[in-house]
Parts: structure tokens; sequence; C-alpha cells
């Protein structure tokens, strides 16, 4: 949905969206929203665009509202935080500052829950209803380089997995996807190069055919 951490691969929309799904994308970059509804309505996709900064609780909460609103509901959440190295700080375990740790925490987990509590309780109602969180895999198998960024990640793996476990018996589903590879940005860690189609079927998977899983670690 929006930016900073290592790269990792970007799930692709039109895989949903191929499958009937209409698809609304939020993120704070306007110009990349427009290009994307683009991309997608050339494809005969139905998509929106609905800018919002996921660090700004309320916009983002919004947005999603806005969303349910346009499409008459929210099947699936999907959310991806994804960014630049440029755009964070990377340190080392032993260079770690709190103050590190905490921005990362507003930008993936914090956000992650306020999108959840904008759209669950509407898939509580209806009976079904994703809920999805990408990660990079290092919140699995963390590496010393980017020791604030990983442990942030752990903690939306976490929440994700046990919001899958409070949601068992249900038929709102909840998963974590470890994406252990890149696909438009250069490789990290000689991790592998996937197209966002490959990526996307992890997501498919844990919508559809997966739905007891908690959790799946792709690695290309």
């Amino acid at each position: 949905m929006s930016e900073p951490a290592p790269s990792w691969a970007r799930p692709s929309p039109a895989t949903f969206g191929s499958h009937g799904f209409d698809v609304a994308l939020i993120s704070r970059n306007r110009t990349r929203l427009h290009e994307l509804v683009g991309t997608l309505t050339a494809e005969d996709i139905t998509a929106a665009a609905f800018p919002a900064d996921v660090l700004d609780r309320e916009a983002l909460t919004q947005a999603l509202r806005r969303a349910a609103t346009h499409f008459g509901g929210i099947d699936v959440l999907e959310y991806s935080p994804l960014g630049g190295l440029g755009s964070t700080t990377l340190t080392t375990p032993a260079d770690t500052d709190p103050s590190h740790v905490q921005q990362e925490l507003e930008f993936q987990l914090y956000a992650a829950i306020t999108a959840t509590r904008a759209v669950l309780p509407a898939m509580r109602e209806a009976g079904t209803g994703t809920l999805l969180f990408t990660t990079g895999a290092r919140s699995v198998d963390p590496q010393p380089p980017t020791a604030d960024i990983n442990a942030a990640a752990a903690a939306p793996r976490n929440w994700a997995i046990n919001l899958h476990k409070e949601l068992a018996g249900t038929r709102t589903q909840a998963a974590h996807a470890g994406i252990d590879a890149t696909n438009d940005t250069p490789t990290f860690y000689g991790r592998a190069r996937v197209t966002a189609d490959q990526i996307a079927r992890v997501h498919w998977d844990l919508h559809t055919t997966h739905r007891d899983e908690a959790e799946r670690i792709f690695r290309g």
C-alpha cells in the first residue's frame, strides 16, 4: 500500500483483477497510483485510486472507507508496505536505537492494524473476507545489516498469525506472506528476481485454496 524497507517483490493486483475483482489502490504517491489504475484499466480490470499516507491513520481509515463505499465493500485486504533503501535508516542490532524500530513499527505494524480495524467489522458482518499481510522474509530469518527493519517486520507477522488463530472457525481468513525475492528493484542479499504475478499467486492461494494456512514463505 505504500512505502519503506529493503525492497521485496510487489504483488500484482492484476492477478485478483483477472479473476473478476475490482481493485482499490492506496498509496501516498498519487502519480504512481494513477499510472497503476491506467495499466489495470487497459487490461479491462476495474480499478480506482484512493490516495493516503499509511502513516496518517485517519487518512488511511478514510481511504479504506471511501474504497468500500465506491465498490460496495472490501472482500480482500492486502497490506504490503514497500519502499526504497533511501527512505529508511538501516541499523545493525548493536547500533539500533529504539527510535529506529519505532519508526518502522508505525509503518509496518500500526498501519496494518489500522487498516484491519477499518475493514474487519464489515467482513465479520458479511461472514466472509480475507486479510493478507506481506513482509520480506527477513521477518522470519533476520540479517544483521537490517536489524531495525527486521525487528519491526516480525511484529506484523506475529500479529497476522495470531489474528488467523482468532478467526479460526469463521469464514474470515488472515494470513502472512513472507517474500524472499525481488522484482522491480536490485537484488538484495542475492534474493531471486521474480515477477509480480508469481508473488500474487501466493496471495491468491491464501485467499482461495489454502485458507487454513496462517503463513506462506515464498523464496522464488
